[in-house]
């Protein structure tokens, strides 16, 4: 047979089991041309359809995929690695949501480096796991490295560690379960312990209302009850107030409850606001509460040279969470979580006598399952190694400065726009939005119409933006993160809503005066 155009001897089926058959496929020094060769035909496939995408999406709907995929028989392989990507063409790569195409305008999702893809290439080749020094070697000390870097960028001092996660959620859940243990170490070392008396029931954290949705999933996965997670107002600028932090706390101590996290959030997800830290920082010392700040999506201005002071206060933090896959430019999964003083990682410490056994510690072997809640992990640390040795941390910065720069821009385009009414103006790149019918029996079809707008628009696939809800009533988010981008991008996309949800009230508002007659 050939492999791509290439001569491979391959036994008969009679005279080969299938396990030597298999053997074909794995990764080793005798099919090292197999190896050359299909990743060149995936790279090839992979960059012509990006390359061809005159469009984020398809508009595929759910209805129509599922049954294509779901007739596929894995039980009967292709044989053919050409076929499995022409398989893979019409299930995935077709339909696929493009994130490096200018006009996606939806989540927390980038465009991202080369530098990095090329990290990635070489990280699943050699699949280290970074759970033991004697399973990654050189990929335990990059990470470290590359800790210790953050950890300098944030203004940690020389006591600071952290670990590298999947995301931002794993991050925090981390990060409160170290709050967590140091709560209860605290209220058990004094009159609670005596009394026998565990003080989880008392435990309390404290977010704004505005704060990621993974602070109450982390409070419940960590054992928390339903009324754990106290949410305190934001200003009109979408920040948490503290004055109102103030009282949640005073609170707290007048009714003998353990506040064990106050939660501050450094570019929340829908506004991209950055709550204010030097006086959440203040007011966490003076009541003795640990200070975690949700940087998963601020973390890009760690590396600006025009907006570092945005993220002032955050070296008083006791950790936190950065997502190097939102504003670094780098493939999913690229998050970290950073401590103040390293010694809290503890508690995330368990050792096996197979993996990790103490005796490693002593003889101060660095496993870096001693610090994260994850075993088997991949070495995602080298994606962001390669950026920073071939772009440097100036480079990402320029980038991630393009994005807010060109949300700046947008914000002036919706402003001035009747059609429109804007949320906020956010600190990062994101914009809260809706399309305001005019006066009349249409303004109260506000929400359904730009329901169908976004709706229209991804079944169109011209375009994709997200939604959200503020103040109980339907909105609209445009979220840039694609220095391609351009502000013609944007405000062809604004007209294209404009469009649908003003076609949606012409075609209802009639009915709706008709209603009110009757």
């Amino acid at each position: 047979m050939t492999f791509w155009g290439h001569p491979v001897d391959v036994p008969s089926a009679a005279a080969v089991s299938e396990p030597a058959g298999a053997r074909l496929h794995l990764f080793n020094h005798a099919t090292m041309d197999h190896y050359r060769q299909a990743l060149a035909a995936g790279i090839d496939r992979v960059a012509t359809r990006i390359a061809a995408a005159d469009r984020p999406f398809s508009g595929i709907s759910p209805s129509l995929l599922v049954p294509e995929i779901s007739a596929i028989d894995l039980e009967h392989p292709l044989r053919d690695p050409a076929a499995a990507l022409d398989e893979l063409e019409d299930v995935y790569l077709r339909d696929a949501v493009y994130f490096h195409h200018p006009r996606y305008l939806a989540h927390l999702n980038c465009p991202v480096v080369i530098p990095a893809l090329l990290g990635e290439a070489v990280l699943t080749a050699v699949n280290s796991s970074l759970d033991t020094w004697d399973q990654s070697a050189g990929g335990t000390l990059i990470e470290r490295r590359l800790i210790d870097w953050t950890a300098g960028r944030v203004g940690f001092g020389h006591q600071a560690d952290g670990v590298f996660t999947s995301g931002g959620t794993q991050s925090n859940l981390q990060a409160l379960l170290l709050a967590r243990e140091e709560a209860r170490a605290f209220a058990t070392a004094g009159s609670a312990a005596s009394a026998g008396h565990e003080p989880l029931p008392r435990l309390r954290v404290i977010a704004s209302e505005a704060g990621h949705f993974s602070v109450q999933k982390s409070a419940k996965l960590l054992g928390l009850g339903p009324d754990a997670v106290i949410t305190v107002e934001t200003g009109p600028d979408r920040r948490m107030r503290p004055a109102a932090l103030a009282r949640e706390l005073e609170r707290c101590r007048r009714e003998n409850l353990l506040v064990m996290a106050v939660v501050a959030t450094a570019g929340t997800t829908d506004f991209g606001t950055i709550d204010p830290l030097p006086e959440i920082a203040d007011l966490c010392a003076r009541a003795g509460t640990w200070l975690h700040v949700d940087a998963a999506y601020g973390c890009g201005l760690l590396v600006s040279r025009t907006r570092r002071h945005l993220l002032d206060g955050i070296e008083r933090a006791d950790s936190v969470t950065v997502d190097f896959h939102k504003s670094f430019f780098q493939p999913v999964s690229s998050s970290a979580l950073l401590v103040r003083d390293g010694a809290v990682l503890r508690h995330a410490t368990y050792h096996a006598d197979y993996l990790n056994p103490a005796r490693m510690a002593e003889q101060r072997i660095p496993n870096q399952v001693d610090k994260s809640i994850q075993t088997t992990r991949r070495f995602d640390a080298l994606k962001l190694w390669m950026t920073l040795r071939i772009m440097g941390p100036d480079g990402i910065g320029e980038l991630f400065d393009e994005v807010v720069d060109r949300t700046a821009a947008a914000w002036d385009l919706l402003a001035a726009d009747a059609r429109f009414e804007i949320v906020t103006k956010s600190q990062l790149s994101t914009l809260v939005f809706r399309y305001l019918p005019p006066e009349g029996p249409g303004r109260k079809l506000a929400d359904d119409a730009n329901l169908y707008a976004r709706e229209a628009l991804a079944a169109s696939g011209a375009a994709v933006v997200a939604g959200t809800k503020v103040d109980g009533r339907h909105y609209l988010k445009f979220t840039l993160l694609n220095p391609e981008t351009t502000l013609d991008d944007i405000a062809h996309v604004v007209e294209l809503i404009a469009e649908h949800a003003g076609r949606y009230v012409n075609d209802r508002a009639p009915l709706e005066t008709c209603g009110q007659a009757g």
